[in-house]
């Protein structure tokens, strides 16, 4: 008998896209997909599917019914329909009621859990690079960041209540790709850029291609832990506005807040989760620390931080601005300042 797998989350684009590629491994004999609604289009023929709500226990019923011995939690997420009430309840007590689930079962013998490096959070005395082991100097204090830590929390007590399952927790950079569906990427889409005065935040990413393969390997056996993913090298802000072709709107912190508050007003329901955490991360960033996953968990992403950039950007609308015009014009007006620390998009950084 090969693996039996459940996956939450499979009504969005990467959950239902990891159910399809777990499902085609020899080595997996069934997936079953949960989530609250039923994914748009539809998921494979070698997936089942189940309509759970993830705030109830019915997913007990669930996990002992197909004999499930390898949970895949993608259910945490920035996203969602009924406010920010209801999906802080899907993130948090749907994961409360899922490790609930995985408690009473005897026959559970793996748990991965999708989490984000916005757990160490955005602040002006940040570390240069967040390795696993460091703590943010505060809790995030809402949304999304602060979903993701009190998961990992309750993840933490099911691990040393249940020694004998091996539990694995990822912390994604930003994910991007043909099919993002993130606050960030929504942020990219804009025709234009608001960007915090005087700031040019570092940015790393994930490719959606990546993570699948990240959390492939974490359910197949990889070794267990907590990880920090995202592509090599960093980008600022203002290299992802030139490459998109994109103008920015340099605003004061006050006035940046009000238009991202425009935003969720007005914009598409994807674009308003233009948060209070996405705002501290276009002006302070972040980076991390990969060390950890290349030589414990014996893997790194294939797409560097920029390659999934650019791919991205080869999904994405064009901006009113030629980029390769609009960096030339740029990289000339630093020549003229006599600025040698301003980074061209020829220069790759890479963090320290």
């Amino acid at each position: 008998m090969g693996k039996v797998v459940l996956v939450t989350g499979v009504a969005r684009p990467l959950g239902a896209r990891f159910a399809e590629r777990i499902a085609e491994r020899p080595d997996v004999d069934r997936v079953v997909g949960v989530d609250a609604a039923p994914p748009p289009t539809g998921l494979p023929p070698g997936v089942r599917y189940a309509q759970v709500d993830p705030r109830r226990p019915a997913i007990a019923r669930v996990i002992a019914e197909h004999e499930v011995d390898t949970v895949v939690h993608l259910n945490v997420t920035a996203l969602g329909h009924g406010g920010r009430a209801a999906v802080k309840e899907s993130n948090v007590i749907g994961t409360m009621q899922l490790l609930g689930a995985c408690q009473q079962a005897p026959g559970l013998g793996r748990l991965v859990v999708k989490s984000t490096t916005a757990v160490y959070g955005s602040a002006p005395r940040d570390p240069a690079v967040f390795g696993e082991r460091m703590q943010p100097k505060a809790l995030p204090p809402g949304g999304f960041a602060r979903d993701a830590a009190e998961v990992e929390g309750y993840v933490r007590g099911f691990a040393r209540r249940r020694p004998d399952v091996a539990v694995t927790v990822l912390r994604f950079a930003n994910i991007l790709g043909p099919d993002g569906d993130t606050p960030l990427a929504a942020y990219f889409r804009l025709p234009v850029l608001p960007t915090a005065f005087g700031h040019d935040p570092r940015l790393q990413f994930v490719h959606e291609d990546d993570a699948l393969e990240a959390l492939r390997l974490a359910a197949l056996g990889a070794p267990t832990g907590t990880y920090n993913v995202a592509g090599d090298g960093v980008l600022l802000l203002s290299q992802c506005a030139r490459r998109l072709g994109r103008p920015t709107v340099p605003l004061l912190r006050p006035a940046l807040g009000l238009v991202a508050q425009l935003a969720r007003q007005l914009a598409a329901p994807a674009d308003r989760a233009f948060s209070q955490e996405q705002l501290q991360l276009l002006t302070h960033g972040r980076v991390v620390d990969t060390a950890q996953l290349r030589d414990r968990y014996g893997w790194a992403p294939r797409w560097t931080t920029p390659e999934t950039f650019a791919d991205f950007v080869a999904h994405s609308s064009p901006g009113p601005l030629p980029p390769e015009r609009l960096t030339a014009v740029t990289d000339r007006l630093a020549g003229l300042l006599g600025n040698p620390h301003h980074p061209t998009d020829t220069q790759e950084l890479r963090p320290r």
